[in-house]
């Protein structure tokens, strides 16, 4: 999932032609596909074990996310794929995996496809609007800590395994309504998607999670 350097819908600011067509490029495109047991285990080191070890996991195919691992705690990982060249593991609590992660899985499908991301950022916006997609019923939260975690940010350039981290979503929150001036600050959290559908708070945390052997609880 898109963090601070990864937004879910947007590239967050204006970029010229040639420079918006070379990042578009570097998010359309068929991804990489991993052995099975090793996205499963990228997939669960998103969140410590008391987390992830009952999680539903997802793994990307040809053209879908497919379920490998069905979960009992309600919580669902995956390895997402926002640009072509990145691996995000991501785990969502069982709000944001009603709610946040369907959109996630299909937005990802489609430029897995070849679709451009206007075109997935339109076909989430129907989906909002005609309740094939919803928003979270109360706060919704997710997490990104994986150690293997190699995210690009929003002009494309690779920026490894940044820093672990969580996000809590709230839509449409601004900046103002949590006392954060226009310089944002990461002691403080950073607002993501600030005053859209989609929007959460970015909080670093400590410690990365180091993956582990997959395997089935």
């Amino acid at each position: 999932m898109r963090t601070a350097v990864l937004s879910l819908f947007t590239l967050g600011f204006a970029l010229n032609g040639a420079v918006a067509q070379a990042v578009g490029a570097a998010q359309s495109g068929r991804r990489p596909l991993l052995p099975r047991d090793r996205e499963i285990a990228l997939a669960r080191s998103a969140a410590p074990p008391a987390v992830s070890d009952s999680a539903t996991i997802y793994v990307l195919g040809d053209n879908v996310w497919e379920v490998a691992v069905r979960g009992s705690n309600g919580v669902a990982c995956h390895v997402n794929r926002s640009w072509v060249a990145s691996l995000e593991p991501h785990c969502y609590d069982v709000e944001a995996a009603a709610s946040i992660l369907p959109m996630e899985l299909r937005r990802t499908e489609l430029l897995h496809q070849g679709r451009s991301v206007d075109e997935a950022n339109r076909e989430i916006a129907e989906g909002l609007a005609s309740a094939r997609f919803r928003l979270p019923r109360r706060l919704a939260m997710s997490y990104m800590m994986s150690a293997v975690q190699q995210l690009i940010s929003e002009d494309g350039r690779a920026v490894g395994k940044w820093r672990p981290h969580v996000m809590i979503f709230f839509p449409y929150l601004t900046p103002a309504d949590l006392g954060l001036g226009t310089n944002q600050d990461l002691r403080a959290g950073i607002l993501v998607d600030p005053g859209k559908p989609t929007a959460n708070v970015m909080i670093v945390v400590s410690d990365f999670v180091e993956p582990r052997s997959s395997r089935t609880p």
